[in-house]
Parts: C-alpha cells; structure tokens; sequence
C-alpha cells in the first residue's frame, strides 16, 4: 500500500510538528508534501526526510512571514495530485486537507482544528497581531475560502479530532463525524516527583490569547511565586504587570523544562487550547495542574483528581481556585496514571487500529 503524508507547512516547530514526527517514525517511507519547508528553522534530523514541496516554497519572504499568503494555500495544496497513493494522511489546522486523491484512496484527516483563520477569522487577526490593513484586504476572501475548504473536507474520508472541543468544530463547520484520538506525548521523558518547591509554573509561548496574563496578575496580586518559561511578543506587556514575586526565564531546554515541572506546587494553563500538551507533561511528573474550564483542559485534567479549574477566564476567577488549592489533595501516582493515557504508544496503537478499520 502505498501512502503519504500531508502537512500545512515546515517553517516553525509546535504541536503539530510534534505530531508530524510520530506519524514519520510509524510510517517512515512515506513522503511529506507541505506548502513550503525552511530547513533553517526546523530540527536538523528532518533534512533527513522526504520532504515535498509546492510552488508557494520558491516565493520570497513566505518562510519567515506565512500569514499574508494564506489565500494562496489553498491553490498550492489543490496542485498535489496524490492520486497514485492508496491511503493519505493529512496532519491539518489549514489547507493540507485539500489534496487531490483518488476516488478509490482512503484520505484520513487528522484534524488539529478546522481551519481557524477562515472559521473564527476575527479572532485570528486578534491573536496573530495582524492590523486593519490585514483584515481589509482578507475580509473578502472568507467567504470564497470557507466554500472551498467544505468542499475539500467533504472529500475526506474520515476525520480524526484531537479533543472533544475540536470534535464540535469538525461537526459545526464541517458537518461530518470523527473520531478522538489524542495527540501523543512522550511521557517516558518525565520523572515521577513526589516532593516539590514553592512556585507555580507556566510554560508556553508568550502570546495575548494564551492568557499569561491572568496568572502573572493573580500570583502577583496574592504574592504567590510564579515562574514563566517562554518568549513571545508579549512578554514586556507580561512584565509590566508583575510584581516581584514572579520570574521570567525565557527559553529553556527540554531537561530544564521537565526539571521544574517536576518541582513546581502546581502547573497553571489560564487559556483556551484546542488540546495542550504542556499540562500532560506536567501530569507526567505527578504534578496538578490549574486549567481554566474550557478546550483542551476539559479532556485532560480531571477535577479533583490531577487538577482544579476556574470556569471565568478571569483574574478573579483564578485567584479564587488559587486561595484554596492546597497540592498536598492530589495524589502523584495517581496523576501520572492520567498522563500516561495519552503516551505517544497509546496514540500510536489507537491510530494503526483506526487506520485498520477504514
């Protein structure tokens, strides 16, 4: 059986990077075709890979400024005709889904979202900083951009979601069915910790919709100590609104990370994600987490057990929770457990067994 596997583009390393390269250990001689891919910016092991790219690759400045292209992604992904493969597999928050197969392929959609740029369009141009210019030259192109992105998820044979938020959305603004299976996550790299220090943790990239600033202003506000591991362009606004209680680290290496999730009282996630890995590593080490109710976090921590939510995404709201959490209530062994449901061999097994049954 021949395959390939389809991703939006290859010019900065996330979640769904992270997808991307378990999906290349389990399936190892399928190529990648992608939009574009800047060797520069990605992990040096993936020039080692069968990387295939569009037209859009040899245009200048799309590698470092992707967003003003968007409206041509859809074109270049329509070019790959993958006609000649039995089955493709298509890592997706954009286009890529809109491949051109054959009628007998099995195209499998692992969705990371629909496309958030042409369904939740003002929400986008808020999160990604882009001004009024950028939204009046796009505003036009919504319309025509979701008709076409229907029409390519209807050619879908099947969609996987990865979370029950995600599986909404697919059912909204796609109106098709899909199945869970939850990204994976090395939790082999984590330790079990069964004793802490005193300060809560964030790690995450350091942008507005990622909600930093409800933590920095609750610690601050009850002079609790928070660390902050991350960059991002809101960083300095970040800092402003600190008090000296709270610690920011920038970037740290993946042993740094998991050396203070392992010794933080509780790992905070105060936004709304459409899954979240950061708090399943937390979880991996036997740490609680303090999510706010909603996205991802409602999939992944379990009230009580490995965790507590705040249900406003509020400052209030969250020093509330942050008053009466007491970390002694939560069991380690028994939150590790929870990670462990997500372990990259889990996402691995429930794949092969999913791509069995089409």
């Amino acid at each position: 059986m021949r395959m390939a596997l389809v991703h939006d583009w290859l010019n900065q390393h996330g979640g769904a990077e992270n997808v991307l390269e378990v999906l290349v250990e389990m399936f190892p001689q399928a190529p990648i075709y992608t939009s574009m891919y800047w060797p520069q910016a990605m992990p040096p092991f993936y020039r080692q890979w069968d990387i295939r790219t569009s037209w859009l690759d040899r245009w200048p400045l799309i590698k470092a400024h992707h967003q003003p292209f968007l409206p041509l992604y859809p074109l270049a992904f329509h070019s790959f005709d993958l006609s000649d493969y039995d089955l493709v597999l298509s890592n997706k928050s954009g286009f890529c889904h809109g491949v051109r197969t054959s009628l007998a392929a099995t195209h499998i959609c692992y969705c990371l979202t629909p496309t958030r740029y042409l369904w939740d369009f003002e929400g986008y141009i808020a999160r990604e900083g882009l001004g009024l210019l950028a939204r009046l030259l796009v505003s036009p192109l919504v319309g025509p951009l979701r008709s076409w992105d229907l029409a390519a998820a209807r050619r879908v044979t099947a969609f996987v979601a990865i979370s029950r938020e995600v599986q909404a959305r697919i059912s909204t603004f796609y109106h098709r069915d899909s199945t869970i299976i939850y990204p994976p996550v090395d939790t082999s790299r984590f330790q079990l910790a069964l004793d802490h220090d005193d300060y809560f943790l964030i790690v995450s990239r350091l942008i507005p919709y990622k909600r930093i600033d409800l933590a920095v202003e609750a610690c601050t506000k009850l002079g609790l100590p928070l660390v902050v591991i991350g960059e991002g362009r809101d960083r300095a606004r970040l800092e402003a609104l600190a008090g000296p209680t709270v610690r920011f680290l920038g970037w740290a290496s993946d042993a740094e990370r998991a050396r203070y999730m392992s010794r933080c009282r509780a790992f905070l996630f105060p936004g709304r994600e459409d899954f979240g890995i950061a708090p399943l590593e937390a979880q991996a080490t036997g740490r609680p987490v303090i999510a706010y109710a909603a996205g991802g976090a409602l999939d992944t921590v379990i009230e009580g057990e490995t965790g507590a939510l705040f249900y406003q995404p509020t400052v209030e709201a969250l020093v509330e929770v942050l008053l009466h959490f007491d970390e002694g209530d939560y069991d380690p062994m028994v939150i590790r457990r929870n990670a462990e449901r997500f372990d990259t061999t889990v996402f691995k097994r429930k794949l092969r067994e999913f791509i069995a049954s089409r």
